[in-house]
């Protein structure tokens, strides 16, 4: 027994040697390598910074950004449009299917060409947003204020998520805003806190500009979000955005019906429009039911998507302007 465990013993060691000279034998016959040393502290990463420029115009107005309230305030947006990158990414995109709807009835009604911007900030341009508050659709206007401006809102149909319809309502509301105030600047802000907290605060602070008026945190950012949102689109590359072309969403050939009976199952209806239900309502938001009863005859104007134009094609996108792509 003592023998038996001897030889175990030499052999256990036997084996222990010849492992660990096996590498050495391997290695000494290997060529030599230089192998690459790795670094071990990162370089510093450079970051986008947007410059805040002097001045800025919106709605033929020129503001100067001097002053250090006004330049930190705009500082402030022009870095949160830089990095919230998903919802920038998402107001670019989707300004090349909705500015071509937009910009021809701010025309027709008279209103400046940057309250399109408005349009972006207010909704990042979701058809069905809706805030907390209530206010729906594009333009983001509340429930009373809809109907104030002939718009119909129950629970079938509202057309505050009617592209054409809610974009010529909200005209409105500027005009109306503007006849009060002079001022394209201090009607945009009215129309985020409403033109008596507007008014109210103009008197008590005796200013003669919105911009200069000291007011809750969303309604002072908003004035400069517009002048941020508009610097943005005038060149998104300088904010670290290099879309091409095929990035961009593009616009969605339709035709148009106009219905005046009940529609007792728009799934049925669309079927016989040869799209999908899911397709009908994307292209008609303000269809909020499963039916259109339409008691009164009123014209209602259905988009038909048409069935042989929804493959997307991204070789065929091209850019409402060109200054927003790299190609």
């Amino acid at each position: 027994m003592k023998l038996l465990r001897f030889h175990t013993v030499i052999k256990i060691s036997f084996f222990i040697a010849l492992g660990a000279i096996i590498p050495l034998l391997i290695s000494s016959n290997l060529p030599e390598r230089n192998l690459p040393i790795v670094q071990q502290e990162p370089g510093p990463v450079e970051l986008i910074i947007p410059e805040v420029p002097e001045k800025a115009e919106f709605a033929g107005e020129i503001f100067d950004l001097r002053p250090y309230d006004r330049r930190e305030k705009m500082d402030r947006e022009l870095l949160a449009f830089t990095y919230m990158h998903s919802n920038t990414l998402q107001i670019l995109k989707k300004a090349n299917r909705f500015f071509p709807q937009i910009e021809p009835i701010l025309k027709e009604e008279g209103i400046p060409d940057d309250f399109k911007y408005l349009m972006a900030i207010e909704s990042s341009m979701n058809t069905m947003a809706r805030s907390p508050a209530g206010a729906a659709g594009l333009w983001q206007i509340m429930p009373q204020t809809a109907k104030e401006l002939g718009l119909e809102v129950n629970d079938l149909v509202d057309e505050r998520y009617n592209i054409e319809k809610s974009t010529r309502a909200a005209c409105k509301y500027l005009k109306k805003a503007y006849a009060k105030y002079g001022d394209w600047m201090l009607v945009s802000a009215s129309y985020n806190a409403g033109q008596g907290r507007i008014s109210s605060q103009l008197q008590k602070q005796n200013v003669d500009h919105g911009m200069d008026l000291w007011l809750v945190e969303e309604t002072s950012r908003y004035m400069f979000r517009l002048l941020a949102v508009k610097e943005l689109f005038k060149s998104p590359r300088k904010f670290g955005f290099a879309l091409k072309n095929k990035d961009l969403y593009p616009a969605i050939p339709y035709t148009t019906e106009i219905v005046t009976t009940p529609i007792a199952d728009l799934s049925a209806y669309a079927q016989s429009k040869g799209i999908t239900y899911a397709r009908l309502k994307d292209a008609n938001p303000w269809l909020r039911g499963t039916s259109l009863p339409n008691r009164t005859g009123k014209k209602y104007e259905i988009r038909i998507p048409l069935s042989d134009k929804i493959i997307y094609d991204p070789q065929q996108t091209k850019a409402h302007n060109k200054n927003w792509v790299i190609d």
